[in-house]
């Protein structure tokens, strides 16, 4: 009878598996539905974002599949080594990077791969901070001795990323970094007070650049300049109006017809909505919703406590990169360009995201049994 409970202890999160998967296969078809046209008038190829997306996600899952079965321990000792490769390759970006659409981003590897180093920041993070936190629990009491060490990590992540002028994926860093300092027991007086000075700061960020003020102005009212700024966000309300409750039908979205810019990275989901209606637009919040709510199961029953804020962490990157995504489109918060995650084009985000949920995985296997 002990020997089935280790066996059953050992076993990973085969629900949480199923999830990924089946949201990458659905991003798969959606990628391949909203890119077609856009892909074959600027490439000749209808297939070059199924084919690109196709080859990241077969390597993606290979790798989830080889670290889940690495024990997620031995990322406590590579913490380190992983965070100061991440800073270097973003101050990369910022020296060699390769610039588009005004911003650099991207370091091309040998004029082959586009590798976006920022994806990587918010899990070296998460896994530097847990490993800190998980050595020195009491010092998290402290505001000088737990509480800065931390703030000075996540202020040169924050740093480096806005240096690339990329202030959504600075924006979801800096409330990773909060919400990691929350759950790994940071006296709320001392969360409180970092939420009164960010607010200042994240304001004066926006006031730098003349664009990131734009699109505040456009977020209140996106017609008052319906032919530039608020373009975008008009063709995406226009895709969801279209889609009513079941949609037009998978492979009829309009807006896809180059009416939508980048509707198969930073707004599928306002494809999904014209294509699958409200029905499939719940369904695909349910699959976060579900793998959020596995996430934070494995957090909690994880036996020790770098795994239960390590799980923790990447669970609320995915939760918080796929609100802001599907926030974006249906014009809840300011425009911004961020992946959804296991279903946007993307490879960079779609390999590392199912890196992170490998370990996710990894940590499952070592689950109080209830």
């Amino acid at each position: 009878m002990e020997t089935v409970e280790k066996n059953r202890s050992s076993q990973m999160d085969f629900a949480l598996f199923a999830a990924i998967l089946l949201l990458c296969a659905f991003g798969l078809v959606m990628v391949f539905s909203s890119s077609y046209y856009y892909a074959q008038s600027k490439f000749s190829d209808g297939l070059y974002y199924l084919r690109s997306q196709s080859t990241f996600l077969a390597a993606g899952v290979i790798a989830l599949l080889v670290i889940s079965r690495i024990d997620y321990h031995l990322w406590d000792h590579l913490r380190l080594p992983f965070l100061v490769a991440t800073m270097v390759m973003m101050a990369a970006v910022v020296v060699w990077g390769v610039e588009r659409n005004g911003a650099k981003r991207w370091l091309d590897i040998f004029g082959i791969v586009s590798f976006q180093p920022s994806e990587l920041a918010k899990f070296a993070l998460v896994l530097y901070m847990s490993a800190f936190m998980a050595r020195f629990p009491e010092r998290m009491k402290s505001f000088v001795n737990g509480t800065v060490p931390m703030l000075v990590i996540v202020g040169i992540m924050c740093l480096l990323v806005l240096l690339q002028k990329n202030m959504s994926m600075m924006v979801i860093v800096l409330f990773t970094g909060i919400l990691m300092l929350y759950v790994g027991g940071v006296p709320m007086k001392h969360l409180l007070l970092m939420g009164v000075c960010a607010v200042p700061i994240l304001f004066l960020v926006a006031y730098m650049e003349e664009y990131r003020m734009m699109r505040l102005k456009i977020f209140m009212d996106p017609w008052q300049d319906e032919l530039g700024a608020g373009y975008q966000l008009i063709q995406s309300l226009y895709a969801f109006g279209s889609g009513g409750l079941f949609g037009q039908g998978l492979n009829f979205s309009r807006q896809k017809l180059l009416f939508l810019t980048y509707g198969e990275s930073d707004f599928i989901f306002a494809i999904i909505g014209e294509e699958l209606g409200l029905i499939g637009c719940a369904a695909v919040i349910l699959a976060y919703a579900f793998i959020t709510y596995r996430g934070i199961m494995i957090a909690l029953k994880c036996k020790d406590r770098f795994g239960s804020l390590l799980a923790a962490g990447i669970t609320s990157v995915i939760a918080m990169q796929a609100a802001v995504n599907i926030g974006v489109a249906t014009s809840s918060i300011p425009t911004t360009g961020q992946t959804l995650p296991f279903v946007s084009a993307g490879g960079t985000s779609l390999f590392i995201f199912l890196c992170a949920s490998g370990i996710l995985l990894n940590i499952s296997k070592n689950m109080e049994e209830t």
